[in-house]
This record gives C-alpha cells, sequence and structure tokens, in this order.
C-alpha cells in the first residue's frame, strides 16, 4: 500500500469515534484498535459473549454470469468454471447455501490471497458467486477475477457497504432478534435476509475461532445494523488489535504475515483447502509444486508455538533448536485466554511434531519453547446441515 496515500473510511467510520475508539492505519483504510475496553476485555468479552467488529475494509462482491440459462446447476457450473482456475478449492462442488475458504494462488503456487467464495442458496442466485477477499489485495484480486471473467460474467464491488462481524457464544442469540431463522444455518452456510427493507448476506463464519456470523448490508443500512446490534447488552464493539488475538489463539494465519507469495498451501498446513480430486486432475495453479510438496518436497512447515518462559516472541524472532537457527515467527503475542505468550512461525518439517522442544530469541535472549498443535484454543464453530433450497 501506498503510505502516501490518504486512508480509506468504512460506512462505520464516525460510529467508532463516538464509541471511543482508537484509529490507526491498516489495509489502507483508518480503522479501530481498540475501544475504552481495551484489547484484553474485548478479547475476553468476545470469548464470554459477543464481540461487534467491523470489518468493512473487507473485500466483499458478487460475481454474476452473464446471461445465465435458469439451468441452476449448469449456471453455477458455468460461473465456478470462471474462478477455478485461480484457485485451489473445489468451486464447483459448493452447495447451495454452502461457503467455503479457498486460497488465491500464482502460477508458482504461492498464496496470493486468502478468501471466501459462497454459492447463494436462492433460486435466483444460481450462476452466482459471493467472494470476499482481504483488504490490501483487493484491488489487485478483483482485477485478476474480473480478467478471469471475460466476458462471461461481471464482477460487482459491494466494499463501500457495511460489512460486519459478531463474534462469541451469544452471537446467534443476538443475531435472531434481527434475522429472524438465522440460527439455522451451520458454520459455512449463507443466506440473505430483509433487513429495514434492505437486502443482507449472512454468513455463519467468522475468524475469531467463536462462533458468529459475517453480515454484509449496504452503505444506506450499515449504521442502523451497528447501533441495533449494539443496543443488545450482550454485545460490545471490539477492535483489531482483539481481533488478532482471537485469530492467533485460533491458530488462523494472517495474509501478509504468516501468508504470502512465496508460501504454498502445504507449507501454510492449509493442505484442507486444496480439492483433493483438483490435484488429481492438476489443474490447481502451482500444481506441480504442491504434488512434489504433497510426497515429501516439502522445505518448511508452519507450526503453533508456546513460549515456556520470557515475554511474546513477535514477528521475525528468531526460531533456533541447539542454538541454530532453523526459522521465524510469523505471528506472536500474548494469549490471553492461555495467559501465555504463543506464536506461529516456519520450521523445518522435523521438527513439526508436537512437544519438540526449541527456542525463540528475543531482544538477544533465547527463551524455550515447544512446538504444539493449533488451534491453541478449540474452535466453537457451530456445524449443521447445510440448508436445503428455501
Amino acid at each position: 500500500m501506498d503510505s502516501s496515500a490518504p486512508l480509506n473510511r468504512t460506512a462505520l467510520h464516525a460510529a467508532h469515534g463516538l464509541a471511543g475508539g482508537k484509529l490507526a492505519p491498516f489495509g489502507g483504510y483508518d480503522m479501530p484498535v481498540q475501544y475504552p475496553l481495551g484489547v484484553l476485555g474485548e478479547h475476553r468479552w468476545t470469548r464470554e459473549h459477543a464481540g461487534l467488529f467491523d470489518v468493512s475494509h473487507m473485500g466483499p462482491s458478487f460475481l454474476r454470469l452473464k446471461g445465465p440459462t435458469g439451468d441452476a446447476h449448469a449456471d453455477h457450473r458455468a460461473v465456478a468454471a470462471l474462478v477455478e482456475p485461480l484457485v485451489c478449492g473445489d468451486i464447483a462442488g459448493l452447495k447451495p447455501g454452502q461457503n467455503r475458504y479457498t486460497l488465491l494462488l500464482n502460477p508458482d503456487g504461492g498464496i496470493a490471497d486468502d478468501l471466501m467464495i459462497g454459492r447463494p442458496i436462492e433460486p435466483e442466485g444460481q450462476g452466482s458467486l459471493y467472494i470476499v477477499v482481504n483488504a490490501g489485495t483487493k484491488d489487485a484480486d478483483f482485477a485478476r477475477i474480473a480478467a478471469a471473467a471475460g466476458e462471461h460474467a461481471t464482477l460487482e464491488r459491494a466494499d463501500e457497504g457495511g460489512l460486519l462481524a459478531l463474534q462469541g457464544p451469544e452471537a446467534a442469540a443476538v443475531a435472531v432478534g434481527l434475522f429472524p431463522g438465522v440460527q439455522d444455518l451451520g458454520f459455512m452456510a449463507l443466506k440473505t435476509f430483509d433487513y429495514e427493507g434492505a437486502t443482507a448476506v449472512v454468513s455463519r463464519s467468522g475468524y475469531t475461532g467463536e462462533d458468529g456470523f459475517e453480515i454484509l448490508v449496504p452503505q444506506a443500512a450499515a449504521l442502523k445494523l451497528w447501533d441495533a446490534l449494539l443496543a443488545d447488552d450482550r454485545v460490545r464493539p471490539i477492535g483489531l488489535g482483539a481481533r488478532d488475538s482471537l485469530r492467533l489463539e485460533a491458530g488462523l494465519p494472517l495474509y501478509g504475515h504468516d501468508l504470502d507469495d512465496t508460501v504454498s498451501p502445504l507449507e501454510a498446513d492449509l493442505g484442507f483447502a486444496v480439492s483433493k480430486k483438483r490435484r488429481e486432475r492438476g489443474d490447481i495453479p502451482g500444481a506441480a509444486r504442491i504434488e512434489a510438496e504433497a510426497v515429501g518436497g516439502l522445505s518448511r512447515v508452519r507450526v503453533g508455538l508456546r513460549v515456556l518462559t520470557g515475554a511474546p516472541a513477535r514477528e521475525g524472532s528468531q526460531i533456533a533448536d541447539g542454538g541454530r537457527v532453523i526459522g521465524r515467527v510469523t505471528s506472536g503475542g500474548f494469549g490471553p485466554t492461555l495467559a501465555a505468550p504463543i506464536a506461529l512461525g516456519f520450521v523445518p518439517p522435523q521438527y513439526r511434531a508436537p512437544g519438540t522442544a526449541l527456542q525463540v530469541v528475543v531482544r538477544g535472549r533465547a527463551l524455550p519453547a515447544e512446538v504444539v498443535a493449533t488451534p491453541f484454543v478449540p474452535h466453537r464453530y457451530v456445524r449443521k446441515p447445510i440448508p436445503a433450497k428455501s
């Protein structure tokens, strides 16, 4: 991002100031890092109740097939065929109302972005995809998707609207008051709802490890929805500081830190996002590299680390084995739920087993650390069958 360029503002920017939010640049936007409750309090509130995040800086969009035939199956396969050459997921296999985490890859198999792609459940939505990319990469991502769509589909950006994430164990009980029936959605399911005469796209997903929803509404409805959710005593506004500590405890990678265009899906320990049948067909970007890594060609892999004593190991800290540097930390901090420092980083695959003793170098001191399984804090997603067509 151009650091000299003026910062963008989301549709909820004024609301953050009124709520006492501390703002800072993030992904080209002026975003709330924390509120008066503080990062630690906001983290704990989300784990115990329901936290409300403004994630409107992200890149929501709709890819719509031109001239759909009305055959739901054929139209979905046609629009899926436009994006599958860019990603490693099975987009053609999405069921109506299903959302999928996938990776946008470069020709060498490196991760250009991680994103969500969903298939609408509504009959009138067949032949379209709901796509949400990351803020810092969205212009490049949108350009790639639009180029792949060519004259066959139109990419409609929706990043001027409001994208709100309601996360935590009480999120469903709060959301059902505004979106009746939303509790019937399972994890990674999506559906449209009417909100005050506007269309809201609701996905049961998020990036905290907690149950929750991401809700896209038009710009005109964003502030009204924000205020309506905060009117519930179970909800507090949460900044990006707590969002980062929550996603770290959940073991979720952050693009630009744990993921970049040199890291492959298997190096990132995101093999679940690589479609098995597409890998077998060899039709994913960087297929040769990914196949070689799958049969023993990995030189590094992302792992979780628990720092046993001392200060947290931040991004860039060295990871060592007996004084020999073997890797580096890509995300690190204090895990409030665990009351301990935790980190994500890359090491050679022979060090990936949980229980492996290593060291992290913090301010010139080698501190004892141990490889641990992720997530550090168990996910609490609510998994239900994908709902049938409405």
